[in-house]
Order: C-alpha cells, then structure tokens, then sequence
C-alpha cells in the first residue's frame, strides 16, 4: 500500500546553534508534534561546506560541527557577492546512516525523517533579500506537501504552501534591545506577511502586534501557542538524585536558591532582576543560567566588583550588605539540557521579570516542573502564566524586591503558585498544541 503520509519541512536554523535558544526548543517540540499528527518531517539545515559527493564525506561534514550564524558586518559583504547567487539553491539530502557517533547531538536534534542540507542558505538568503527584496527559493530532491518555517526567513520552497511563525517583535516594540537593522527587519515581516499562506504566532499579544504594526490581516494569522513538555527521564528523576546533581553544580541544597535561566540580553531585564535581588536581602542565593549576549555587561554591571565600593555616597554598612548579596549569586553560562532540568526542579523560586516575551515558555517549565515563578505583568505573560504565577512590573525594581522577600519567606504561597502552575502547564499539553497545528494545516494540506 502507498505512503499517503503527508511530508512537512522545517528549518533546522536555530536548531543548528551549540546552545539552544527558545525557537530551537520551539522547532524542536514542533517536529516531534507532525511525528504525533502522523506527518513524514524533512528538516532542512544551512551548514556550511557540504559540496562534496561521497556520502560518508556529506554525513562526516554535516556532523563537523556547528557554524555560527553569520554577524551583522559579514551581511553587507555578502550582499556583494549576492550578484552572482542564484534566487533559487538545491538541497542536498544527508545520508544519516549511524556510521559517525552523532549521540553528541541528540539532545539538539528534531525528530526527521529526512535531513537535508542547502550550504549557508538561510544567511545567504539574507544577503538576497538585502539586495533584491525577494525570498530566496530552495528546492529538495523531494518536494514536501508544506513547508513550515519555525523563524522568519527570507526562503521559501516553491510551488508549496509556506506557513511561517513568527514570534514576537521585539525588533520594532523595544527597538534599544537588539541590533537589528529596523527597516530592514519590517521589510521583510511585511514581505513573509504578503507572499506566505498563512502565518502562525504564538500568544494574543503577538498575534495584536503583527496586526497592528505589521499590517497583516487578522484572518490569515493563527495562535497555536506552543506546548509545554519535557521528557519523563528527566521530569521523573528520583528526588535524591535531583538534590546531589544541583548541589554538586551551584554548592546550594535542594529548593535552596532561586533560579533565571535564558539569554543575558536587554530583553530579559537582568539587571533589575539583580538590583532587586540585592536590595531584598533575602538569606537565598541566586543561580544565573545564561550565555552573554549584546549590552550583557551593562546588565551585569552590578556583580563587578568595586561598583558600589565607587559610588560615596552609600553608606559603608550598605556597602558590606552588597558585597554578601554578590557572594549569594554564581552565574553559569551553560547548562546541559537534562542538568537545566534538574536546576529548575531543584529551585526554591524562578524569577523571569522580562520586559517582553513571545511567549515565555520557561514560565511553564517551571510551572510544569513544580517550581513557584515570579514573571512580568506584561507582554504575552499574563494570558500564559494566568494566576499561577507572582507577576510583578518589570520596570518597577521595588516591586520585584518585594515579589522575592514575599515568595522566600511565604511557603503557603509557593505550595500555592505551584498547584496552580501544575494546572496552568495542563492548558499547553502536547495534545492541545497538536489540536491547534492540525486545525491550521488541514487548510493547506
């Protein structure tokens, strides 16, 4: 009997990355749904120097490493050359056939039926949108039925329905957080908006925001949110082991300090975070997960030392108390995913008081992993996080100090925001998220 399955692509260009970031997590749980819904997953990679014949050489080069995604200053060089690309790249399937050791990658890889690879496609598509204004077309050995692009990328496969998410705009609703060029970035949301079937967010507050400032019409945007869901190996590890693993990593007891993991970036209010966490005086320390990323200095200002030694007009008894908040906060800049897990789940309290989310999808891992969370009263937060979570104004540094003095000192309230969490996680089940997917693609497929 013939295959009748459907045959879905998705981009592999933040699945690419050595350190996850939340549309990684995003692409990932994805591929695992059209698994579920019964769909064949091609997924389609931009890594550089895979131009050879020998399909061993194609397997070894695909495994080789990752590549950095191409920077900023690298784009207009590329524009350059872009005169001699061609609008439209051929991938080139990778031949996965177990002879290189790839358990390396496994936390970080999809579910795939087929992996295929067209070389640096995605910056170069950049390159080509920078100077045409087109999207780059990228056609594979075998045409899939849809084409899904989990980030907004200037690539499209022809002569298929191309769906792309699009998360947030951050970009244009808090234009000092990022570095990307403005103009360009609206450009090519109002391209994606025109020449894509359909797009896909993620909250009610994105989907406002693509309307509103994008101008594309609300019937051919869909909310499918995201789901919530982390492997039972590591949800269900025995309490015990839990324990030995985050005093082992951070010196802490179980459910002994409190916990932001993420990128350091402006977006994610770190420094008042930190200020807050200071001021409080509270006896718990603070565990800091996160690689550093632009103007993370600056958010970080407040852990180097001298800074407050500087500033004569504090008070020598004030001085000292800072000196021992610094001490009560350690700061890693990675942490394997099955660790992270245990981190969390080992966390008296998870502070996210980011100034704005897509999403915010580590406010449910908590939630899911029975941990009490402090996060933002703004952007998509409060329609996802609803009442199970402390929310606080990110811009207020005196009310997320008082979140955390209430939440270290009120057991009752933490044992509270945890069974409310348990039930706000419920409400983005794999089950759910797939009933929404299914609903948005049954209109192309």
């Amino acid at each position: 009997m013939p295959d009748t399955r459907k045959t879905i692509l998705i981009d592999g260009y933040n699945l690419g990355l050595e350190k996850g970031t939340g549309v990684a997590t995003y692409a990932r749980n994805l591929s695992y749904e059209l698994n579920a819904l019964g769909h064949q997953v091609a997924v389609l990679y931009g890594n550089r120097g895979t131009h050879v014949r020998d399909d061993l050489l194609h397997e070894i080069s695909f495994f080789d490493g990752p590549v950095e995604q191409a920077r900023i200053f690298e784009l207009l060089e590329r524009a350059k050359q872009a005169l001699r690309f061609p609008l439209s790249y051929k991938a080139k399937q990778v031949p996965i056939t177990g002879r290189v050791v790839s358990r390396t990658f496994s936390a970080r890889l999809p579910y795939f039926d087929a992996i295929y690879n067209a070389s640096e496609v995605f910056q170069n598509g950049q390159a080509v949108f920078w100077l045409w204004k087109k999207l780059l077309n990228v056609n594979l050995p075998q045409r899939p039925d849809l084409a899904h692009w989990t980030y907004p990328l200037p690539v499209r496969v022809p002569k298929v329905p191309n769906i792309y998410t699009m998360h947030d705009l951050v970009p244009l609703k808090l234009p000092y957080t990022t570095l990307d060029n403005k103009r360009r970035y609206l450009r090519l949301m109002k391209l994606i908006g025109e020449r894509a079937e359909h797009v896909v967010t993620v909250s009610e507050n994105s989907k406002r925001d693509l309307v509103e400032l994008v101008g594309i019409p609300e019937e051919r945007i869909t909310n499918t949110y995201q789901s919530v869901q982390i492997p039972a190996k590591y949800r269900d590890k025995p309490e015990e082991q839990v324990a030995r693993e985050v005093e082992g990593i951070t010196g802490f007891g179980y459910k002994g300090y409190f916990l932001f993991w993420g990128s350091l970036e402006p977006k994610k209010n770190i420094g008042r975070m930190i200020e807050a966490y200071m001021a409080s005086e509270v006896k718990t320390p603070l565990v800091i997960i996160g690689a550093q990323a632009w103007k993370a200095e600056k958010e970080l200002a407040l852990l180097n030392e001298g800074k407050w030694e500087q500033d004569t007009f504090v008070a020598s008894s004030n001085v000292e108390r800072r000196r021992g908040a610094r001490k009560r906060i350690i700061r890693l800049d990675y942490a394997p995913f099955s660790l992270l897990v245990s981190l969390i789940r080992g966390a008296k309290g998870a502070l996210f008081p980011s100034l704005y989310e897509g999403f915010g999808l580590p406010a449910l891992e908590a939630m899911l992993l029975q941990t009490p969370v402090i996060c933002s009263n703004t952007s998509s937060l409060p329609e996802v996080a609803g009442d199970a979570a402390r929310m606080v104004d990110p811009y207020d540094t005196q009310a997320i100090t008082a979140a955390i003095r209430e939440l270290d000192a009120d057991a009752d309230l933490r044992a509270e925001l945890v069974e409310r969490g348990i039930a706000q996680a419920e409400r983005y089940s794999p089950d759910k998220y797939r009933d929404r997917l299914s609903a948005v693609y049954s209109r192309f497929l």
